[in-house]
């Protein structure tokens, strides 16, 4: 994205993205498809922050799952697009079957009038970034090394919901989230912020420093659903119906039973503290 983004004002051109929705995977092999790690709200909300000038969010269908590789690149990119210079990742496929090839594309793209360039894979720590990577580490509750490869907190939205208001009654009320995203990171507790996002919202974008929670809260019952919630440091309000953004910055220990309400209750209270020393000032 940044190359494409700095030859863009370096030849007074667009920066465009073109993309899929939904996921090719989820159309032609749904029980095979990837968790995504983004909603599609996420994805234009980040190339619209780095400075994406235009992104073309193109149906995925059945018929266009049947469109031969070079008619995908003269149809759907020059035809439509009339790129200058196309950038693509190193392992970039397109077409039926993913019949395209760099190779493919590398010589279509001159004779059509247009240069081509491949991008190599981006690495940290001496393997390659990509998302498999990334849900492995959120399914093993490592959200500061998934931050590092996102170059961003993960990050789930939803509307606020309502609970069982067990946390009113133990002096930590939650927020009880129905997440839109696809992934929740491991069962633990986290430190994080609470986004609003709904424009007319008062709180519209402020961020709330807060103690999120993932898990089955063990200590009230046994075999709850898995639920994303969140406690808010500095804020208390009915907040039911709104639309919120929680992120997960740090992993500050496992869900666990505890024994009692009080043991439950002093340790919400040093979580809390944890997190008031991780995330800052408000």
């Amino acid at each position: 994205m940044r190359t494409v983004i700095e030859r863009a004002c370096s030849v007074g051109g667009e920066a465009a993205v073109f993309t899929f929705e939904p996921h090719p995977r989820k159309l032609l092999y749904p029980d095979r498809a990837p968790r995504l790690l983004t909603t599609l709200d996420q994805k234009l909300e980040l190339l619209d922050e780095i400075g994406v000038d235009l992104v073309i969010v193109e149906p995925f269908t059945r018929e266009l799952a049947t469109l031969p590789a070079e008619s995908f690149v003269r149809e759907m990119i020059f035809e439509r697009l009339k790129p200058v210079e196309v950038y693509v990742g190193y392992d970039f496929r397109y077409g039926k079957d993913r019949g395209g090839s760099m190779r493919t594309l590398t010589e279509l793209g001159p004779h059509l009038g247009f240069a081509v360039t491949i991008i190599p894979e981006v690495t940290v720590g001496s393997r390659d970034v990509n998302s498999t990577r990334i849900r492995e580490l959120l399914g093993e509750g490592k959200v500061e090394e998934a931050a590092v490869l996102l170059a961003r907190p993960y990050r789930i939205r939803g509307l606020v919901v309502q609970g069982d208001r067990r946390g009113l009654t133990i002096g930590f009320p939650t927020i009880n989230l129905a997440p839109e995203n696809e992934i929740l990171p491991a069962r633990g507790v986290y430190a994080g912020h609470v986004r609003f996002l709904d424009d007319e919202d008062p709180s519209h974008g402020l961020a709330h420093r807060a103690v999120a929670n993932v898990g089955r809260r063990p200590t009230f019952k046994q075999g709850d659903a898995i639920v994303a919630e969140a406690h808010l440091l500095e804020f208390d309000a009915q907040v039911y119906g709104r639309r919120v953004e929680l992120s997960f910055e740090h992993h500050l220990r496992a869900e666990r039973r505890f024994p009692d309400l009080r043991a439950l209750k002093t340790q919400i209270a040093a979580d809390v503290e944890s997190a008031r020393e991780l995330l800052g000032h408000r």
